[in-house]
């Protein structure tokens, strides 16, 4: 079985011992090893920039330490290796990868890279380079730098693989690093990184990336997971033997030079798997998948992948439904393969993987890999397609990094599926993507006079969700306009800005009235209509703009009727003094705030200090004591307490680090908290009366409520309880399975945490 080494366990690095003469000999070694890499690829004089490169970055680091203690060039220099062993990229990224880390720590300066390596190397060693300038508070400092590298992606993509390299190298290091620093890199990783290795078409990569996020985030499960997959290892390996032997013989009958072999399945796979599908580790049908690779010439690819296809399916059943076909329709990372689901022995379903040996270049060197064989290819590049998407975005877009990268993610890093139009020409969509934003990706002028569409010729509405597959024909009308609703039906960042722009455009038309009336005004009370003027009025009337105002003023949402209260000081308008405070909401808030703290304060958590800190408890995922959390220092809400599994940790900790704070749970057997638990199982005469005796009768815990529906001989039940931590709450799921006849017990987020 190949690759089983991505599942090792986690393991507690060696503190660094080494003398100045052994460090000096470990770094020529990494030197060595790394050129012994790249010899292929070497030309005349390569040689000798690469050794200027190292030596440049050598002496730049020559002071600085990494966390474990080892000398920082270490890491440059382990980038440059996984940029070449494992990307493919070739002696032009060797030497950004060197030089990556230098003009952000050290006095080394753009201007010197591009002095001796000319302006190509220097703009992706400037992109590698984050922002270390300070920003306004209310944005985030990592959602800028992400915007920066994601701004580079279409000028030169080795600058996301170089940074893919950097990051995959910091996670292999993470265990030096202090907890919240695991916790802010890990979900920044899995945030982005991970999905954007699945977009360049790094499989490999994507796969380490979320394994080793999920080391640091869910580590029980991680070590679970792994423990059960080296525990079954031996059957497994037995299995794969069994399943692979009869269609050995069928190919080597069939004369076709090919490899198979069985591969485990990620951690991170299997666990999503498990939350999914709601099932436990040993009813995860598919913990491996089956790969064929062929050595076919590229006039015979698709043929010989279909023969095989058949060959396997002669031998096992399939499953119609499971059938993948990469092969017609390219995934637009570059992935190509035909995937099968077929029933294996003893009742077992097993995934089928069949591609060639060009393909599996692809599926595990992406991007570097594609452009190599692209070279004398005139197929339309995917690729390239995609970044042309991204380039048409970026060039209208104006939003802050946080607002930048969720667009992004959702337009650029989700799924996607195919969308064809009445022509037969296909589109590529993000998951999720309506009619709407199909009328937007075809031109701008269609998405704005949309009214409807025809699906697979039956009318649909605007936000009718499209399907792979789905033939669309979009509907317009000259008398159609965006409105503020179509911001809610679109996922796109192409309709998202256009339609804003049609909204600021049609704002503008109706703001020239408003601007008009208030210009007769002011000139009518001897006012000049000038900047100043229009300032105090914003200013008066708080709103964001000069559009704003101009806008309100014609909607007649501002009438202006207070400007007989100003002051005309020759032209010059001045505000009227004003007459009382407005303090009406004071009290109450007062009160209210009085309320919540007394509730709160019961509840201790200790920080890095062992202080008692004031603290809220996230409503999104309700942590209780034992739970893995973290504090998010909100502005205005103080520190909010959210378990590190919660849905919109990763978000929160990829763009706001810098507000995360490490927290822990006192010990306080008072305070209860409230959780929730969904039964399954057989509907038995007897049966909620079992489940009430284990949890009020044995393990004397509260009930607040209990539903249960039943049918078809089955039942699924939720109930309320109050817990005092997670491991009571573990032992009382653990009693609940035990009970005759009940097949799952699993936590669920209930609306509030009681104390």
């Amino acid at each position: 079985m190949q690759n089983e080494q991505v599942i090792t366990t986690e393991v507690q690095l060696p503190k660094y011992t080494l003398t100045e003469e052994q460090e000096r000999k470990l770094i020529l070694r990494h030197y060595r090893a790394l050129l012994r890499s790249l010899r292929p690829k070497l030309k005349k004089g390569d040689k000798e920039l690469v050794r200027h490169a190292f030596e440049m970055a050598a002496e730049a680091h020559q002071t600085m330490r990494r966390k474990s203690g080892e000398p920082y060039i270490l890491h440059p220099l382990a980038v440059a290796m996984i940029c070449v062993e494992e990307i493919g990229l070739g002696v032009r990224s060797t030497i950004c990868s060197l030089l990556h880390d230098t003009v952000e720590d050290t006095d080394l300066t753009l201007e010197e890279i591009e002095h001796d390596f000319g302006g190509e190397i220097a703009r992706i060693v400037d992109g590698l380079t984050k922002i270390s300038g300070i920003i306004d508070t209310s944005s985030s400092q990592q959602a800028e730098n992400f915007k920066k590298i994601l701004l580079t992606l279409t000028d030169d993509p080795r600058v996301i693989l170089i940074k893919l390299a950097d990051r995959l190298h910091n996670m292999r290091t993470l265990d030096y690093m202090k907890r919240e620093k695991q916790l802010k890199i890990a979900s920044e990783t899995v945030w982005v990184y991970a999905p954007l290795a699945h977009r360049m078409g790094l499989y490999n990569v994507k796969t380490e990336l979320e394994d080793l996020s999920m080391k640091y985030l869910e580590p029980q499960e991680y070590k679970d997971i792994a423990r059960k997959l080296a525990e079954t290892k031996r059957e497994r390996t037995r299995y794969i033997n069994e399943f692979i032997k009869p269609l050995r013989e069928k190919l080597q009958k069939g004369g076709f030079d090919f490899e198979i072999y069985g591969r485990p399945k990620s951690i991170h796979s299997i666990w999503n798997k498990i939350k999914k599908k709601a099932v436990d580790f040993e009813e995860v049908y598919d913990l491996f998948a089956i790969r064929v690779i062929l050595n076919s010439p590229p006039e015979r690819e698709k043929e010989d992948c279909w023969k095989v296809y058949s060959m396997i399916t002669d031998e096992y059943t399939p499953a119609p439904e499971r059938l993948r076909d990469w092969l017609s329709n390219p995934k637009s990372n570059g992935y190509e393969a035909l995937h099968t689901t077929v029933m294996g022995p003893q009742g077992k379903w097993v995934e089928v993987q069949i591609r060639t040996r060009r393909m599996n270049e692809i599926a595990e060197k992406g991007l570097a890999a594609h452009y190599k064989y692209k070279e004398g290819n005139s197929d339309e590049d995917r690729f390239d397609k995609w970044f042309g998407q991204i380039r048409e975005v970026i060039s209208s877009q104006d939003t802050d990094g946080v607002d930048f990268l969720q667009d992004f993610k959702t337009s650029f890093l989700a799924e996607e599926i195919y969308v064809y139009t009445p022509r037969g020409d296909v589109k590529m969509l993000p998951v999720g993507s309506t009619t709407l934003d199909f009328a937007f990706s075809i031109h701008s002028a269609i998405g704005t006079k949309c009214i409807g569409a025809k699906v697979n010729h039956k009318l649909v509405p605007l936000s009718y969700k499209l399907r792979s597959g789905d033939q669309v024909e979009i509907i317009t009308s000259n008398k159609q306009k965006p409105t503020e609703d179509w911001l809610n039906m679109v996922v796109t960042t192409k309709a998202k800005s256009k339609i804003k722009d049609a909204l600021k455009e049609e704002k503008r038309t109706i703001a020239e009235d408003g601007k008009a009336y208030t210009q007769r005004k002011l000139e009518g009370m001897g006012a000049a209509f000038n900047q100043g003027n229009i300032d105090e009025l914003v200013s008066f009337y708080k709103v964001p703009s000069q559009l704003d105002l101009f806008y309100k003023v014609a909607i007649k949402q501002i009438d202006l009727k207070e400007l007989k209260e100003f002051h005309v000081l020759g032209d010059r308008l001045e505000m009227p003094k004003p007459v009382k405070p407005v303090v009406e909401v004071k009290p109450e808030s007062v009160e209210h705030k009085h309320a919540a703290n007394k509730k709160e304060s019961e509840l201790i958590i200790f920080g890095e200090s062992s202080d008692r800190i004031m603290y809220t408890l996230a409503k999104c995922c309700n942590p209780i004591p034992g739970d893995n959390v973290f504090g998010f220092v909100s502005t205005g809400k103080g520190l909010i307490i959210h378990r590190t599994n919660c849905p919109n940790a990763a978000q929160m900790m990829a763009n706001y680090g810098h507000r995360i704070v490490k927290t822990k749970w006192a010990k306080n057997k008072e305070i209860s908290f409230l959780t929730g638990l969904k039964i399954v199982g057989l509907d038995d005469v007897g049966v909620i009366n079992k489940i009430t005796n284990v949890i009020s009768g044995d393990m004397k815990i509260n009930i607040a409520a209990l539903t249960i529906e039943s049918g078809e001989g089955l039942f699924e039940g939720t109930v309320k309880v109050f817990v005092h931590d997670k491991e009571e709450l573990e032992e009382l799921v653990d009693r609940l399975k035990r009970l005759n006849g009940i097949q799952n017990v699993e936590r669920f987020d209930t609306e509030e945490a009681v104390a």
